[in-house]
């Protein structure tokens, strides 16, 4: 089985830069929805802020996603099958 080496950053611009373009480009008109119809101060939106200050940090690490992911996440409850009414 051949190894998997990552991508070098100029191949990885090469094949992910346009797909990426097009993500911001529909954030941006997202969040100028959200702004316009008065939702600036709306918890969701502030987490969306966040994560766009988490996307900007200078990191040595490729774990953006992960941290992202965290954000996003709820914390762990050890009772969430209790909640979901799942009887455990």
């Amino acid at each position: 089985m051949p190894s998997l080496q990552p991508l070098s950053g100029p191949e990885a611009l090469d094949r992910y830069f346009l797909e990426s373009r097009a993500r911001l480009l529909e954030l941006a008109a997202n969040l100028d929805r959200v702004d316009r119809g008065g939702g600036a101060t709306d918890p969701r939106r502030q987490l969306l802020d966040e994560a766009l200050k988490l996307l900007l940090e200078p990191t040595q690490e490729a774990d953006r996603a992960a941290r992202l992911q965290l954000l996003f996440s709820r914390p762990y409850d050890p009772n969430w099958t209790r909640e979901l009414g799942l009887g455990r």
